[in-house]
């Protein structure tokens, strides 16, 4: 890239991340049960914290930082999810409550939840 095309690409990438990250962590402060904070957490910080790093790959332009950039970008997509989803699933089945709001509980039927007397 141009010398002055690359800082602004980067620079733009990496407000973009920025704002993302914020927006995750007024979500998990805001939101008012376990399953919310973690839908903002994971959407929004995993997709930010691949901005900033796709923002450092462009800033340097080297293609061994662009290869890293890129396999830490993809183990980020794949690990958030997952991790989210175990972490949720532990709390609702470890019996964290949930907000007034939420009126369906789907997966009430599915889960195997612990007796509480040990039968």
């Amino acid at each position: 890239m141009s010398d002055f095309l690359a800082p602004v690409i980067a620079l733009i990438l990496a407000v973009i991340g920025t704002f993302l990250v914020l927006v995750a962590g007024v979500g998990v402060v805001r939101m008012p049960d376990l399953l919310t904070r973690m839908h903002a957490s994971s959407k929004a910080a995993t997709l930010g914290a691949a901005l900033i790093l796709l923002a450092v790959g462009v800033w340097f332009g080297d293609g061994a930082i662009l290869v890293r950039v890129t396999l830490i970008v993809g183990f980020l997509f794949a690990t958030a999810p997952v991790a989210a989803h175990m972490i949720g699933r532990a709390g609702y089945r470890g019996g964290v409550t949930l907000t007034d709001e939420n009126v369906i509980d789907e997966y009430r039927d599915t889960v195997d939840t612990p007796d509480p007397n040990g039968d």
